[in-house]
This record gives structure tokens, C-alpha cells and sequence, in this order.
């Protein structure tokens, strides 16, 4: 199959020079390219293997992201050991990757098992492999490229720190940009050899421009002054650790030998700085992405102020006394709007951690960090001859079936039928659906403070435990979904921190909009069971009989197998127990509200079974 040549990509110059500085330089750790659909991410990486692959014969090998782990890192050849007898092991796509590029396309919805395995690879540089009776250890050194759809969930941290750089893509606002993007891409359909081989010779200068910057880049001179400069920058913005001062002066060398240049210069390490910092300043997952840059000039010139004073040991710092970096390290936070026809939201209350919320029994849902399930993850807890039913091999389970079958006559040795699997339990990530009652009855300032706090600290859980992520508001006579199932807690805590308040409470509608989205979501994924967290004092107002039309809901949700929690919200002197009622028609516990903080809590709440 014809490659789309890289030298033919349209715009997008950041993303392709980001990976160019890793061809050049594959110790900078890979590109992280995050950005919406249809922004010729993948289309980019795999032009720039093509590439590589004339350079110096690198492969591209993409690890899918639900790919086993014996898949990843290989595992004991069963078929030989039980034909020859010999102990044999498979190698695995990390084996495959090693000396060329190692692409995951949607690597946020990677399961946590894989990125424990490639943080270690990335780490080491090597597989160690101990399992199945097995040990067996290979180099695994590869330029790691992700793409992603911030929409779809973030990057767990750890991962996204072990990425050197990364670029955010956006389809162009410019028509004279779209229409060539266009033109370009329905001429490749068209005729995909003729295209390609009208950038052959472009596609060739490239390998030849590549190959002279490997061999330049190892007598770059880095000197005192830019690498001053670079500790400086990453100080002023406080990134943690010392992997972003490396990868700044690996890629500012890079970018150095890409331009033909035999010593670093300030422009080097500001194109290293726009490519290796945004990700690392963001330490929260409600913070706003990538860097402004105009706070990067002010840090570049307090940088540059602090290697000049390289030749003045002793300088007399502004402001009497206080260091410059100061004013760059202390951000300003992102004031949220908020507005409403009747009355804004109020802004929330600081966020906090929460007591753990379960779906109770056990799933068969991905592999995340809340409810119980048999997964491909978990502990062994027996074996099974089915294959869909187990995750790997049961090595024991399979030595005992063998043993046992070789009495029988005409079985002199063991065959694939006594192959076990073994049966794993460990957690899974849910679809997590907030429902939160805006109307009159909630609009108090302060209480309307502290739910908006606490769905901000359920929503944070909901990330660490990898679960998808609805919100739904109800206010007037409608409940209104704020947020379909995503796994991006970033754009779930925007559209939570604000929306329109007051009105009646129309309790019913709200759980019947929950109860359509975990119908929807079955639809779509029948493993991933679904946890409604209903954030209302109880009240129902509105047309006639509201409670009777909110039992009638709660009762429909019951019936599509979702499990719910109530947090009682109700602050009021004189207690309703209104929240309480309603726990009990959805079968669910009640948490008040100022029981929710985890560390005023011993136990975790689990529904019965």
C-alpha cells in the first residue's frame, strides 16, 4: 500500500518538525500529537517512517490499544513446547520496535497495564520478561509517537512525562490552506503511486538532510550560557524533575544540527522550550493545556538575564531582592465565566478527595481502578479451557491437565488441548454519570458552592480510576445533557464549572435523561457498566404529582441494571430526608454532602449486591 509522502503534508509545520528533531535525535523521547479528528496525525507518522526507513531501515510498528500484554512483550511459545518439548519464547511488538519507531494511535485510551510496560521499556530501554515459568530479557529502544483526541480522555501522567515533546494540531481556519489540503488529498486517492512519486525527489532530500544531521549533531556545541538559560526557563516554570532540562538541550542541539549550525543558539532552545514544555507545566488535569506565548517570551528573557549572569557571580537581582523567575512561576489561574438567564452558577468550592463510589458485584468491563472484574489485569483466580473467558495462560492449570490426560491411551504427550487460561479479577473503569439538580431548591450560593466542588472531586476520582465521564443538569422542566460520555475530565470540569440555575426541579426528567444515556452506552459497550451519582436535596417540583413521576423514574433507571449513589445535598436546619427517599427507590446508598471528603471516612461505600 502506498504511504501519503511526507514532504506532501500541508501546513502542520510544528508537528513535522517535532518529528524531525526526534529522527535527528531519537534520545529526546518521542512526540505525544494531540489534536481533533482528521488532522492528518497518523498520515504525518507514518510518512516520517517511510522516511526513516530509507535513512537507516527503522520500522514502524504500531501497538494496538487492545493488544494483549503477551502480545507487547512476548510470552512463552506454547505451540513449541508442547510439540518439541523445548522452552521457547515468542518475541513480542516491543522486540519488533526496537531501532525504529513504536506508533500508538489513541494512546490515552491505552489500558493501564500496557502503559506500566511501556513506561518501563521507555525507562530501561530494555524488556525484561518474568512470567510462565519463563525469564528472557531483549533491548527495546524505540522513537515512542502518540496521537490523540484530547476529547476522549487525557494522557495518565506518568506517560505523558515520559513523551519529549509534543504538539497540538488543529485543522486550519485558512480557505486557501483547506482547499489545498483537499486538492492534495483527493490527487493521492486518484493516483497514489503518481503522487508519491512527484515528492519522491523532495522525500530524498529529506533522508539526505536527516542523515547529515545525525552526523553533525554529536559535535554540536551546547555552550554554558544556553544551558543556563535552559535551567533557568525550566525553573521559572516550575516543572518538576529534570527530564524537561534534558530533553530542552537535547532537542536545542537537535534543532541546532537540523539548521546546519555548530553551537546552540537562543532560537534553538526557544523551539525546544515551545515543543518540550507544555505538557509538563500542566499538572492537573483541570488545568488549561499547551503554553501561552507571551508568558514564554517574558521567561526567555528572564532566562537570558540569568545567563548573562554567568560572568557576574554576585548581581544585584530586581525588584530588591526577589528573583525574576517569580514572576513567571506563579500563574495567574484561568478565571471561568459563568452566566444564566435566571442565575449564574456560583464558582466552586475547592476540590477535594473523595470517598471511593462502586458498582457492586463483578463486571467484565476494561480495566480501570473502581469496580470489581474479571479482566485481563487482575490476580489469577482460577482457570478455565475457554478462551474468551480467560486473560493468558494458567500455567499450573495447564501441567495439571496434562498430566492427567497422558494416562489416558494414545496420549503420550501433551497436546493444545490441555491448554488452561487462566481467570483473572481485578477493576474496571464505569461510565460515571452525574446528575445534578441546578434548580431554586439548589441555588443558594453556598450550597451551590459546594456541590459544584464536590462533582469537581468526583469528577477528578472519575480520572484516577479511568472511567468515562457524563454530566446532566436539571432546572425549569427539562434535564439538559451537559456533557455526553467522555473520558476527558478537562472538558467535563468546563462545562460543569458553569451552567444556568434555578427554576423548578424537575427531579424525573433528570433520572430519565440518565437512563436514556446508559441506554445509549449499552448500546455501544455492554461491558462497561454504568454508576449514576445524583447530586439533590430530593425536593421535585412541577406539574402534578412530581415525587410519584420521580419514583416512576428512579424505578425505569432501576430496571436498565445501572447502580446509583445519592449525595444528599440538603443543608437545610429542618431535614426532609427528601435525598434519602429517593436513595431508597434506586436501591442506592445515601452520602451527605459533607461526608463525601475521603478523610473523614473509613470505609468505602458499596451498594448490596
Amino acid at each position: 500500500m502506498t504511504t501519503y509522502p511526507f514532504c506532501a503534508i500541508v501546513g502542520h509545520e510544528r508537528l513535522r518538525l517535532a518529528l524531525l528533531l526526534c529522527a535527528v535525535r531519537p534520545e529526546i523521547g518521542g512526540v505525544l500529537i494531540r489534536g481533533e479528528k482528521g488532522t492528518a496525525k497518523s498520515t504525518a507518522v507514518r510518512g516520517l517512517a517511510k522516511v526513516l526507513a530509507a535513512v537507516d531501515g527503522a520500522a514502524l510498528v504500531e501497538l494496538p490499544i487492545g493488544a494483549t500484554e503477551d502480545r507487547v512483550v512476548g510470552s512463552l511459545d506454547l505451540q513449541k513446547v508442547l510439540r518439541d518439548g523445548d522452552h521457547a519464547f515468542s518475541p513480542g511488538l516491543l522486540a519488533r520496535a526496537h531501532g525504529g519507531v513504536l506508533y500508538v494511535d489513541e494512546v490515552n485510551l491505552l489500558h493501564d497495564h500496557l502503559v506500566d510496560v511501556l513506561l518501563d521499556a521507555a525507562a530501561m530501554g530494555r524488556v525484561h520478561v518474568e512470567r510462565d515459568g519463563i525469564s528472557h530479557s531483549h533491548d527495546a529502544r524505540f522513537m515512542l509517537v502518540g496521537t490523540m483526541n484530547p476529547e476522549e480522555g487525557e494522557l495518565r501522567p506518568q506517560l505523558l512525562d515520559r513523551f519529549g515533546l509534543t504538539v497540538d494540531v488543529h485543522a486550519s481556519r485558512d480557505v486557501d490552506i483547506r482547499v489545498e489540503v483537499v486538492r492534495q488529498r483527493m490527487a493521492f486517492e486518484a493516483d497514489p503511486a503518481g503522487f508519491a512519486e512527484r515528492y519522491a525527489d523532495d522525500d530524498a532530500e529529506l533522508v539526505g538532510r536527516i542523515a547529515a544531521a545525525r552526523d553533525r549533531v554529536s559535535s554540536v556545541s551546547l555552550p554554558d550560557s544556553e544551558l543556563r538559560r535552559i535551567a533557568a526557563l525550566c525553573a521559572s516554570f516550575d516543572v518538576d524533575g529534570m527530564r524537561a532540562d534534558l530533553v530542552i538541550a537535547r532537542t536545542a542541539v537537535a534543532h541546532a544540527a537540523w539548521r546546519g549550525a555548530d553551537t546552540v543558539a537562543e532560537e534553538d532552545v526557544r523551539v525546544a522550550a515551545e515543543l518540550a514544555l507544555p505538557h509538563r507545566r500542566r499538572r492537573d488535569p483541570f488545568d488549561d493545556p499547551g503554553i501561552d506565548p507571551g508568558q514564554l517570551d517574558d521567561a526567555m528573557q528572564q532566562a537570558g538575564e540569568s545567563a548573562d549572569q554567568e560572568s557576574d557571580p554576585d548581581p544585584d537581582p530586581p525588584g530588591g531582592g526577589e528573583s525574576p523567575s517569580n514572576e513567571v512561576s506563579d500563574h495567574p489561574v484561568p478565571q471561568r465565566n459563568s452566566s444564566s438567564a435566571t442565575r449564574p452558577s456560583a464558582p466552586p468550592s475547592a476540590v477535594f478527595q473523595t470517598r471511593a463510589l462502586v458498582v457492586p458485584g463483578v463486571g467484565e468491563g476494561a480495566p480501570g481502578r473502581r469496580s470489581r472484574a474479571r479482566n485481563r489485569t487482575g490476580t489469577v483466580v482460577s482457570s478455565t479451557t475457554l478462551a474468551t473467558e480467560g486473560h493468558g495462560l494458567h500455567v499450573f492449570g495447564t501441567l495439571l491437565a496434562a498430566v492427567g490426560n497422558q494416562r489416558v491411551p494414545g496420549r503420550p504427550r501433551p497436546t493444545p488441548d490441555d491448554v488452561r487460561h487462566a481467570v483473572r479479577e481485578g477493576r474496571e473503569g464505569n461510565l460515571v454519570i452525574f446528575v445534578v439538580d441546578a434548580s431554586g431548591s439548589m441555588a443558594a450560593r453556598d450550597r451551590m458552592s459546594a456541590v459544584g466542588g464536590a462533582a469537581l472531586s468526583l469528577l477528578r476520582d472519575a480520572y484516577q480510576r479511568r472511567d468515562k465521564v457524563a454530566v446532566i443538569t436539571f432546572r425549569q422542566a427539562e434535564a439538559r445533557l451537559l456533557l455526553p460520555p467522555t473520558s476527558s475530565v478537562y472538558i467535563a470540569s468546563r462545562r460543569l464549572a458553569r451552567f444556568d440555575t434555578g427554576g423548578k426541579t424537575p427531579l424525573a426528567q433528570g433520572l430519565l435523561a440518565a437512563r436514556d444515556v446508559v441506554i445509549r452506552e449499552k448500546a455501544r459497550d455492554r461491558a462497561r457498566r454504568s454508576l449514576v451519582v445524583v447530586l439533590t436535596d430530593g425536593r421535585a417540583t412541577g406539574g402534578p404529582d412530581p415525587l410519584g413521576r420521580a419514583r416512576e423514574a428512579a424505578a425505569r433507571l432501576v430496571a436498565e441494571g445501572a447502580a446509583a449513589v445519592v449525595v444528599d445535598c440538603e443543608t437545610s436546619y429542618v431535614r426532609l430526608g427528601l435525598a434519602e427517599q429517593l436513595a431508597g427507590h434506586l436501591g442506592a446508598p445515601t452520602v451527605h454532602l459533607a461526608q463525601l471528603r475521603a478523610e473523614n471516612l473509613t470505609d468505602v461505600v458499596r451498594t448490596a449486591a
